[in-house]
């Protein structure tokens, strides 16, 4: 099977996934960063009454024709606690932000511009105009009116009318459920103690944190040694567990330690493909096992994160329906890049502005695929198209934000 090209495979992966319609009603505090499923209407008209949106005094303009008129206090009102009686002629009362308009009153005098004459009387000292400082009933939604429309990706203010709308509940679409597989005699979960010949499992913990980040929620299937009988055991503990996709790390090729591949086809998988034309992360495996997406990502950590970026990431968020991340942005490189072959390479580098706003990226001197530690310090990855040719320090190159 010869190599794909990137966005080949990218594209053939994306063309099986359709959007979840499978929906759940989450608590009103637990709904941050999900998608409704149902648009909501408000349940009641905000603000329910005609309101003060200032502290000062409620009156009749027709009372205040000009400065320096006085009228009689006959009360007060606060939020919470409303003026039980109607203004008559030369009447006002004390009113703070939020309180109901006393029956009669029509405007508002701020009290900056009021003069306290006694205990009952006051003297005004700047103009009035009807309905100055008043919010009418309704003015900023109605009983019954769609607010938020379906498909709408809830974030805080989307959360905050929807509980003045008295929705205590929201309807969202599920999110996908993916379950995760490690394998490999050599690795030993973080915490325990490697023999001669093992090393600490790293992979996982990335890879759910990426879906997580992108809607998804995890299911660990944990480290599973190289024994055909263990992995299809965890396969079908995937299948039992109805998640929309399974992803394996590691073991995805076809040497004789690399089971999966293997013993997914025997469990009846459908392979779509499995080598792209891409560094770090040649051997990544697409497949679909009945109504799950099978996504075989490299078990070299590095090569596990960015192949997660570069095909997990989208396939959650289409998915989820999220809107698209925009991870790739223009920069020019700080040093000379050597012509590259037929692989697409992503080299990891230190992102930095220069004083005319351009976004330079600096690759670091070592790309093996197997350090971590170059990954956490990288911002970027730059972008090299296969057979480029060599690129000059300073010219335009294209980058794959780590963080966007």
């Amino acid at each position: 099977m010869a190599l794909l090209p990137v966005s080949e495979a990218k594209s053939r992966l994306l063309d099986k996934a359709n959007p979840s319609t499978a929906t759940e009603k989450v608590p009103l505090g637990e709904a941050d960063g999900r998608v409704l499923a149902e648009g909501v209407a408000a349940r009641l008209t905000q603000p329910p009454f005609d309101a003060s949106a200032m502290d000062g005094y409620a009156l009749r303009a027709e009372d205040v024709p000009e400065i320096g008129a006085e009228l009689t206090v006959i009360g007060s009102a606060a939020a919470g606690h409303a003026f039980e009686g109607r203004l008559g002629k030369g009447e006002t009362v004390r009113i703070f932000t939020g309180a109901p308009m006393p029956e009669g009153a029509d405007s508002i005098l701020i009290q900056e511009d009021a003069e306290r004459l006694d205990a009952e009387h006051i003297r005004t000292r700047f103009e009035v105009r009807k309905g100055r400082h008043v919010r009418p009933r309704g003015q900023d939604f109605t009983e019954g009116e769609m607010v938020l429309p379906a498909d709408s990706l809830l974030d805080f203010s989307h959360l905050t009318v929807a509980a003045a709308m008295n929705h205590p509940e929201l309807c969202v679409y599920r999110r996908p459920r993916v379950a995760i597989l490690a394998t490999g005699d050599e690795l030993v979960q973080p915490g325990g103690t490697p023999g001669p010949a093992q090393i600490i499992a790293s992979n996982t913990f990335g890879i759910a944190a990426l879906v997580r980040d992108n809607g998804g929620e995890v299911l660990d299937l944990g480290i599973v040694r190289d024994r055909q009988a263990d992995i299809a055991a965890a396969i079908e503990k995937a299948r039992n567990a109805e998640v929309e996709v399974l992803v394996t790390l590691g073991g995805a090729s076809v040497g004789d330690h690399d089971l999966v591949q293997s013993t997914l086809t025997s469990a009846g998988m459908e392979l779509d493909f499995w080598r792209i034309a891409m560094r770090p992360g040649k051997p990544l495996m697409v497949g679909t096992l009945g109504g799950m997406q099978v996504l075989g990502l490299p078990g070299n950590p590095v090569a596990s994160l960015v192949t997660g970026m570069l095909f997990l990431e989208p396939l959650l968020r289409k998915l989820a329906r999220l809107p698209k991340r925009r991870r790739e942005v223009p920069g020019i490189t700080a040093r000379t890049l050597a012509a590259n072959d037929q692989r697409q390479d992503y080299l990891r580098a230190t992102l930095a502005k220069d004083r005319d706003g351009n976004l330079v990226a600096e690759a670091f001197e070592k790309q093996d695929s197997s350090m971590m530690k170059i990954f956490a310090r990288s911002d970027g990855l730059i972008i090299r198209p296969p057979h480029a040719p060599e690129l000059p320090a300073g010219a335009p190159c294209p980058i794959l934000l780590i963080r966007p």
